[in-house]
């Protein structure tokens, strides 16, 4: 099967579009993690906190779990692509995860 320009042009943005919704929604997973975990309103105190104490990595780990949504979302919608887009985002939060986690 060879792929002409726009099928492979409607790929890659189907992807792409996969990996900023996974982006997004992790970001919007850590600001409900630090609200819910946090003793403070700002945000941006309660993470610089959680870097003190150890435990930023694991709310990322929390912050990341809308991706599991997200990605049975659009396999159910048939939107391969975009779960794929969704898988990729999330590899990439868990290798930055395993960065932070060993090198800080």
């Amino acid at each position: 099967m060879t792929l002409t320009p726009t099928k492979n042009a409607n790929l890659n943005k189907d992807i792409a579009i996969g990996f900023l919704v996974a982006i997004i929604g992790t970001f919007l997973g850590l600001l409900i993690t630090t609200q819910i975990f946090g003793n403070d309103d700002d945000w941006l105190l309660v993470l610089r906190q959680s870097v003190h104490r150890g435990i930023l990595t694991k709310m990322i780990s929390l912050g990341a779990l809308p991706n599991l949504a997200l990605f049975f979302f659009f396999l159910r919608k048939k939107k391969d692509h975009r779960a794929q887009g969704v898988l990729i985002a999330t590899m990439l939060i868990f290798i930055i995860t395993m960065i932070i986690k060993f090198f800080n």
